[in-house]
């Protein structure tokens, strides 16, 4: 029976080179990170679909559902997370020429676009709060509020990652990968519940 080794050994006539992060207990495998991280997306993914389906429903049942203005700033931050999700990119593009500075100067900047982008949303959260929409008395706000919440929560996660990266003495490419794909997947999945935030009322 054939074995079943990574995409990244090289193979003679008789031997299977593996890379040495196979036979070091203390390192993960080559694409560990990537299926954790995927597993933790579909995660993520089923745990919002379950709470807009829950929105849906909500909304259409009429009672106790009062209006509340679209608050402005949520253009401006889903603006700011497109901008960090370029510049993230960027970063593990230049990563893999071998230029570790650039790319750790893109990784701050799209960290610092992040902890923008979370200023915006408590601007959108005061903003809920001016028009009387509040967390435990009107379920069309507190909607609102899980929603930017939970995702801000997910994106400080992302910022934890960024910032283990740049410090982190371990500079491995997939690591970079792995941080990338998560921030991609939170950049649309902000996308998602703007388009829901802005059109179910």
């Amino acid at each position: 029976m054939p074995r079943i080794v990574s995409d990244r050994a090289t193979k003679t006539n008789e031997v299977v080179l593996l890379p040495s992060s196979l036979e070091d207990p203390n390192k993960a495998p080559p694409g560990a990170f990537r299926i954790l991280i995927w597993t933790a997306c579909l995660s993520i993914s089923a745990f919002f679909a379950a709470l807009v389906i829950a929105y849906v429903w909500r909304a259409g049942t009429g009672p106790y559902w009062k209006p509340v203005q679209f608050p402005p700033v949520l253009w401006f931050s889903t603006a700011i997370i497109l901008v960090s999700s370029a510049t993230l990119e960027t970063a593990r593009r230049v990563f893999r020429t071998g230029q570790w500075r650039l790319a750790s100067k893109l990784l701050l900047t799209t960290a610092g676009l992040g902890l923008v982008f979370l200023g915006a949303q408590l601007i959108a959260w005061r903003d809920l709060v001016e028009q009387g929409a509040y967390m435990m008395e009107d379920p069309h706000g507190a909607f609102f509020y899980i929603f930017t919440g939970l995702h801000g929560a997910h994106l400080i996660g992302g910022l934890v990652a960024l910032f283990v990266l740049v410090l982190g003495r371990q500079k491995r490419r997939e690591v970079v990968d792995v941080a990338s794909y998560y921030w991609h997947f939170l950049t649309v999945l902000w996308l998602i519940l703007f388009v829901v935030l802005r059109e179910v009322s």
